[in-house]
């Protein structure tokens, strides 16, 4: 079990971000066999142009340096807040001095394939952290950048819930409901089948929190230069990737109001906004399909920080509940 020992002051200091660097590695984990097993309509999709990629690219090098319990920090620098882009990321890859990255090779390219002539002749080179950041660039743009905004919208509406979930409940009901594995004891944050064991304390620095929509369990950052971070599974994942392999509208529903605000109301089991993204829909048509809904009574809406949430009404969810 790790624990990490929390005070007022963390709890401060604590906030969220975004990881996209992060979330690249774990799909390229994934797309690897050493991470979370993608859903098949996802795997079909990407695998082709992965294997391309490693016959075509550096991307070898890249997975070289991977495993399934993580990698070097310097491909997934710790991102500064929820504003974090891919382009912010892959400067700060691209700016890793050649020392800093020649220690963590040292570190992480222990496996057989780290042995390969080409991955060893990208290792060895005196421009490695540029050659990897050029070979993940090209990998983000094949296989995640189309799917990032959508993606991303999932992991802010998961910021937005948890934001509401601490206003409401307090600090522990919202560290508890990242994962069932967590638990909030004697004031401290308690994770039960973690690989390390130990305790961490965070002396007042607080506490990173990352949604991803590829981590399947908890993760965790516990060594410098990253701050003290959980990485936890952002709400809503598995019903985007249910999504892309099953009809997620009940018939009756869509008959009734429409294929378009059935998947609003579907999406809306709890409080939400990025909608548009979200559900890969077209800005102006979002806004006008929630309007109707609400005119009908199916959804309210409020304002949280600089979002609009949407919520289901009671005669909404009743009427979701009954066309299932």
């Amino acid at each position: 079990m790790l624990r990490f020992e929390v005070s007022v002051d963390d709890l401060l200091r604590s906030r969220f971000a975004l990881s996209p660097a992060l979330d690249l590695c774990l799909l390229l984990r994934s797309l690897a066999g050493q991470g979370r097993p993608l859903p098949r309509a996802w795997a079909t999709r990407l695998l082709p142009a992965f294997e391309r990629l490693r016959r075509e690219t550096e991307l070898n090098a890249v997975l070289a340096l991977q495993t399934s319990r993580g990698g070097p920090n310097f491909v997934a620098p710790p991102p500064r807040g929820l504003n974090q882009t891919w382009a912010d990321d892959l400067a700060t890859i691209r700016a890793t001095p050649l020392e800093a990255a020649r220690h963590e090779f040292a570190a992480t390219a222990t496996g057989p394939s780290a042995r390969d002539p080409r991955v060893r002749a990208v290792l060895d080179s005196t421009d490695a952290a540029s050659r990897i950041a050029e070979a993940m660039d090209q990998a983000w743009h094949e296989l995640l950048a189309a799917d990032w905004p959508q993606l991303r919208a999932i992991c802010e509406r998961d910021v937005v819930h948890r934001v509401g979930v601490i206003g409401e409940h307090g600090w522990a009901t919202t560290i508890e409901s990242l994962h069932p594995s967590i638990a909030w004891r004697a004031g401290g944050i308690e994770i039960g089948f973690f690989p390390r064991v130990g305790t961490v304390r965070l002396a007042g620095d607080g506490l990173l929190l990352i949604p991803s929509v590829f981590v399947g369990h908890i993760a965790a950052h516990l060594e410098d230069p990253w701050p003290r971070t959980l990485v936890y599974p952002a709400r809503g994942t598995a019903a985007l990737w249910s999504e892309q392999e099953t009809v997620p509208q009940p018939d009756a529903l869509t008959a009734l109001v429409g294929r378009a605000r059935a998947r609003l109301l579907v999406a809306l089991d709890a409080p939400a906004s990025h909608l548009a993204r979200s559900l890969a829909m077209a800005p102006g048509a979002v806004g006008d399909h929630l309007a109707i809904l609400r005119g009908a009574g199916l959804l309210v809406r409020a304002r949280s920080g600089r979002s609009v949430l949407y919520r289901r009404t009671p005669l909404g969810e009743a009427l979701v509940a009954g066309s299932g």
